[in-house]
């Protein structure tokens, strides 16, 4: 059974003054996820990726098809967690309570929280404030955050934007090594094809509004390549090559693939 099951006919973003400027966002849009698999999805900018993670995590539920996480509606699944572009920590909560704001009620949430903070290196800033940490900080503690309710399934929107690339590289890193220890699938939302070849199992290349699926690709790469590996740049660009306007949502009918 596939972790995640997407069929969305239509999302449609609707004006409460005019229905005239209503936006379809997706259409027709369909996808199948592995377990234990890291996705990435591509696409130009408003083509629908944030929504299309809302959808999936269950943070919107206004639109026309059907979704399952784990065999049920992301409504009903609790092994979901999600990462944004921005931190989105408390100011007035140290990195400890920001971290364990998911898992409160947990009696051992005290020890979750120091074995994972230490695994992210963050162990000792436990009690440090957010305005004290730098970028990379504060991303690896929203990471953690994403993480300690132990998640079968991850949503990752832009999470490494705008970081320096030697910290963005860290994290990348990171977060493959969590994925894999705790055997997580992920969709990793990303407008950096460098970044999608490095991480991602699978390429996701999504069209214009409405966005829908127009390349679906494996990496058949090494496992434990590096963003730098010679391998990486290869790929951009022969694909960049067969399909030279994949980034913009283009691609030729007669070379279109759709869903594999």
């Amino acid at each position: 059974m596939s972790a995640v099951s997407v069929e969305i006919l239509k999302k449609i973003y609707n004006n409460n003054v005019s229905s005239q400027s209503s936006v379809t966002a997706l259409e027709n849009f369909r996808l199948e996820i592995k377990e234990g698999e890291f996705t990435c999805i591509v696409g130009p900018s408003g083509c629908g990726k944030t929504t299309l993670l809302n959808l999936i995590g269950g943070l919107d539920k206004n639109f026309e098809g059907v979704i399952s996480v784990n065999g049920v509606s992301p409504q009903r699944s609790s092994a979901v967690g999600y990462m944004f572009q921005s931190p989105r920590l408390m100011p007035w909560l140290n990195v400890g309570q920001n971290v364990g704001l998911v898992v409160d009620k947990e009696p051992n949430k005290d020890k979750k929280i120091k074995e994972l903070l230490s695994e992210m290196e963050l162990d000792k800033f436990i009690h440090a404030y957010p305005k004290s940490l730098s970028g990379g900080m504060r991303r690896r503690a929203a990471l953690a955050r994403a993480f300690i309710t132990e998640p079968e399934l991850l949503l990752l929107d832009e999470p490494f934007l705008s970081l320096d690339v030697p910290v963005a590289n860290r994290l990348r890193k990171m977060l493959l090594n969590l994925c894999k220890r705790r055997s997580a699938t992920a969709v990793f939302v990303t407008h950096d094809l460098r970044e999608a070849i490095y991480l991602g199992d699978r390429l996701v290349f999504m069209s214009g509004t409405p966005g829908r699926v127009v390349l679906d690709l494996l990496v058949d790469l090494p496992s434990q390549r590096l963003p730098e590996d010679p391998d990486v740049e290869r790929f951009r660009h022969n694909l960049l090559e067969q399909h030279p306007r994949l980034l913009a949502g283009l691609i030729e009918d007669t070379e279109s693939v759709g869903n594999t």
